[in-house]
């Protein structure tokens, strides 16, 4: 059974930084993306970034340069670096891999942890 447990989160300032993680296990197929979205009250899933197999990034227009997606494929662990956050960053962040089986992708979310940034 797959499963991804994310760890990280927390109450932070604005303009401070926070590092969340991604564990993954029970994957026995390959993993093609791996990535992180937010969802604030009342708005809708977004994505903040994700990052393929083979290390190509992608990141939603509002955390561009602030954010940093990496990954350790040892460990199929996935990780977000947030500097300057600003209180418009607060939101539940999920992660979410999608694997491939004889070329089907499936994706595979996350609980959610809660990031509160602060004014």
């Amino acid at each position: 059974q797959v499963q991804l447990v994310e760890s990280g989160g927390g109450l932070v300032q604005s303009g401070g930084s926070l590092r969340l993680s991604c564990a993954t296990s029970g994957v026995i197929f390959s993993i093609s993306n791996m990535g992180w979205y937010r969802q604030a009250p009342g708005s809708e899933r977004e994505l903040v970034a994700w990052i393929t197999r083979g290390g190509v990034t992608t990141y939603g227009n509002s955390v561009k340069g602030r954010f940093t997606v990496s990954k350790d494929n040892a460990k199929n662990t996935v990780y977000l670096q947030m500097n300057s956050l600003k209180p418009e960053d607060t939101a539940v962040y999920y992660c979410k891999i999608t694997t491939l089986r004889s070329g089907v992708p499936y994706d595979y979310w996350g609980q959610g942890t809660q990031v509160t940034i602060s004014s």
